[in-house]
């Protein structure tokens, strides 16, 4: 008995060996497929200055196209703009033609009509209707009655001494209205100042 489990025992270690033999070959095995990857891999490798010129190339390749596109976007804004320079009035242009065929009927009329009170309410609704379309493009008048001199929206063409105290540095007449477009003076108003 003893002999047959000796031989059981002997036999265990044997296995056990040829178990361990065997794990021994297989890590041997993945060392030398490892280390034939890690040779395959150095030899796939591209040389840095080759890949550095291929990004190199590959980058002014992208900016080529970057000034091109931008080149293309340029030219584009510089022909809108031209064009709105051109046609930009046509708008404001189209609102005012109908004052003027209104301004044609009244002269018709003037050289017609012996009621000048008449006249004079055609040309103030033709005056009313202008200065509505002008207000619709952001075009005010600068209000000058009892106003302060300022010298942002005012321009003094004459002093006159003031009659009184209070009012000093006061616009006393308006010889030409002022007007602003979309709040920036486009024509100070000319006026009369007391000092």
């Amino acid at each position: 008995m003893a002999t047959e489990e000796t031989i059981n025992s002997e036999e265990q270690v044997l296995q056990e060996k040829e178990v361990q033999v065997d794990e021994a070959q297989e890590t041997s095995q993945e060392q030398t497929e490892t280390a034939e990857e890690t040779e395959n891999k150095e030899t796939v490798e591209v040389d840095p200055l080759e890949a550095a010129q291929a990004e190199i190339a590959e980058l002014k390749k992208q900016l080529l196209y970057k000034i091109a596109e931008f080149d293309n976007f340029r030219k584009r804004v510089i022909k809108e703009k031209a064009d709105l320079i051109l046609n930009g009035g046509e708008k404001v242009i189209a609102s005012i033609l109908p004052v003027m065929d209104d301004m044609e009927r009244a002269l018709e009329q003037m050289h017609k009509a012996d009621d000048v009170q008449a006249v004079v309410e055609g040309v103030t609704l033709i005056q009313k209707k202008f200065m509505g379309i002008l207000e619709k493009q952001g075009v005010k008048a600068i209000e000058t009655k009892d106003a302060d001199f300022d010298v942002e929206v005012h321009e003094a063409i004459a002093q006159f001494p003031a009659p009184s105290e209070e009012m000093k540095n006061k616009v006393m007449d308006c010889t030409l209205k002022g007007y602003k477009l979309n709040e920036k003076v486009i024509r100070h108003a000319q006026v009369v100042v007391s000092i």
